[in-house]
């Protein structure tokens, strides 16, 4: 069957689609495209096919929606002008740039869509208002005529990788029509003309500006790279500003070591999906995870995305959680107790699961580890970037490591791929797998050397998985880490100190005396004393039909 529609299956891509067009019309001097976006990684596979073009000019449309309502989060009034058009535009391929693939070829196909601008063989302009959602690319001869046709292909392909189905990273379904009729060139062609008029000019100075501000800049001096290896690696850590620091609940301090862990934090969220969260008891651990949570439903999308946070908590504290998030105004919280996991309907409507007391859920035969990780594993559709994201997971544990190897591996399995993580360990299965039998054969050894080879283990885990993946401090390093203590002293905060046991001898009366050597020797008498015994109502049915509803009773009462 012929057909002038084409998709980007069967070896039908968009790419293809331009190379046969100029392949077979090598007259073609001049090309036009109006695209809804634009990515050089687009533009840089197209490049080759232009080489010989006299004249080439691009019209991206802004998206409007999302710059309106990025001006009213930040109570701003919306403006369309050219100033604003052009920002918009410049701050997306600054975007573009940072986060293509790094390697020759790529770098090489920016800098000579950069060279192209500047030498105005490629024309660039943005257009500042109009919702452009059509795709058009015009192809034209020298002496365009009715007997010297041209070629427009209209469809849904923006100049992406995606949308030319180039191979390079995923592929979007798209659906393009080929067009050669004289009259459907010259009618698209007149449009575009029109829409070029309203466009602004991308000047050769703003492109080049790219290579100042990205990574194509090679006029870096060993100190300006110094300092990015410390963002790099520390993250926002590194723009902690106590002055700048946003409001907090009547009641509590704003504390160094607290800021640098709620970056620390949220920085380990997105880049793992989700990390441990350990500091000693009485460090504020509740206070860091619902910062962390506060600054990723604003980071996570909003407000054309509304995230919802899901908070699995023991019994015991979930009046502290329900007080704690109420001070600190978190929107769209759930909290339910662990026992009440399977009450959960709807795992795939949360984009964060904060888990108090995490290593209760260390055992995946439980029907209660169960029930957690489908809620973590169950995806959320994010209105902002329009498609499916993996949860993200804060573990709270003071002790996130207090059993078998196997107890971690459990837990990481919340919010990791086992066979592909984004550790340095890309297989956990097999790291684990490798622990698990040392383990095992530790159990063979004498007390001395299995605890020496335990030792041995740990520190694998501890050093190779969790060090990367977990927030942790303890009293001692809030006193010999300068920066903390300073802080804690001006703000008049002292730890107590913790000493050794000390013996407390009570004198009692002849009575309790008495009354306490009769229970110890009740407790101790195993043939006069207290014993114990179960409660096996099962043992003791009476009538027919109970025991045909228990046929194993006597089996069960026993075990």
């Amino acid at each position: 069957m012929s057909t002038r529609f084409f998709t980007n299956r069967r070896d039908n891509t968009l790419i293809e689609k331009f190379a046969g067009v100029f392949a077979n019309n090598p007259d073609i001097l001049f090309f036009d495209a109006l695209v809804g976006y634009f990515r050089s990684s687009g533009y840089f596979a197209l490049r080759p096919h232009l080489e010989k073009l006299s004249k080439i000019r691009i019209l991206v449309g802004i998206d409007v929606d999302a710059r309106s309502a990025l001006c009213q989060e930040r109570g701003m009034l919306f403006d369309a002008d050219a100033p604003s058009a052009i920002a918009t535009f410049m701050a997306a391929m600054k975007k573009d740039v940072a986060d293509s693939r790094y390697d020759a070829a790529v770098e090489t196909g920016i800098l000579q869509f950069i060279q192209d601008v500047a030498t105005r063989k490629v024309e660039l302009r943005a257009h500042p208002s109009r919702k452009l959602h059509a795709k058009i690319y015009i192809f034209r001869p020298a002496d365009f005529n009715e007997h010297k046709h041209g070629n427009v292909i209209t469809g849904s392909s923006n100049l992406t990788d995606a949308g030319m189905g180039t191979g390079n990273g995923p592929v979007n379904y798209e659906f393009n029509v080929l067009l050669s009729d004289y009259d459907d060139v010259v009618f698209a062609t007149e449009e575009f003309d029109k829409l070029w008029e309203e466009g602004v000019d991308v000047l050769p100075t703003q492109i080049e500006a790219l290579k100042k501000d990205t990574y194509l800049n090679d006029a870096i001096t060993p100190y300006e790279l110094y300092l990015k290896f410390l963002a790099e690696y520390f993250g926002s850590g590194v723009e902690f500003d106590p002055s700048s620091a946003g409001d907090l609940p009547e009641g509590f301090k704003r504390l160094t070591y607290q800021t640098d862990a709620i970056n620390q934090g949220f920085d380990l969220l997105r880049k793992h999906n989700g990390f441990f969260l350990a500091d000693v008891v009485g460090l504020g651990k509740t206070f860091v995870a619902c910062q962390i949570a506060r600054n990723f439903f604003y980071h996570n999308g909003f407000p054309i995305h509304v995230g919802r946070t899901l908070i699995v908590v023991p019994p015991a504290v979930r009046d502290s959680w329900e007080e704690t998030v109420a001070k600190f105004k978190l929107s769209n919280v759930d909290i339910v107790s662990c026992g009440s996991l399977h009450k959960i309907r709807h795992p795939e409507r949360f984009d964060l699961v904060i888990v108090d007391e995490a290593h209760k859920f260390r055992n995946a035969t439980a029907g209660m580890y169960e029930r957690l990780q489908r809620i973590c594993k169950t995806k959320v559709y994010n209105h902002s970037t329009h498609r499916p994201e993996a949860k993200k997971v804060i573990l709270i544990s003071a002790t996130p490591f207090n059993n078998a190897p196997r107890d971690i591996y459990n837990q990481l399995l919340l919010f990791q791929n086992g066979k592909e993580t984004t550790l340095d360990i890309a297989n956990l299965q097999g790291f684990f797998a490798e622990r698990t039998d040392e383990w095992n054969a530790a159990k063979a050894l004498s007390t001395p050397d299995a605890r020496k080879a335990v030792m041995i283990i740990t520190e694998k885990v501890r050093e190779k998985i969790l060090a990367p993946i977990t927030v942790r401090r303890t009293r001692t390093d809030l006193k010999v880490q300068e920066p903390y203590r300073l802080d804690l002293e001006s703000q008049g905060i002292v730890f107590p100190e913790v000493t050794h046991p000390e013996k407390s001898f009570y004198i009692l009366s002849p009575e309790m005396d008495r009354a306490y050597d009769d229970t110890l020797a009740m407790l101790g008498d195993r043939e006069k004393g207290l014993s114990y015994n179960r409660y096996r109502a099962l043992q003791f049915l009476k009538t027919p039909e109970l025991k045909a509803k228990y046929p194993n009773a006597d089996l069960l009462s026993g075990q």
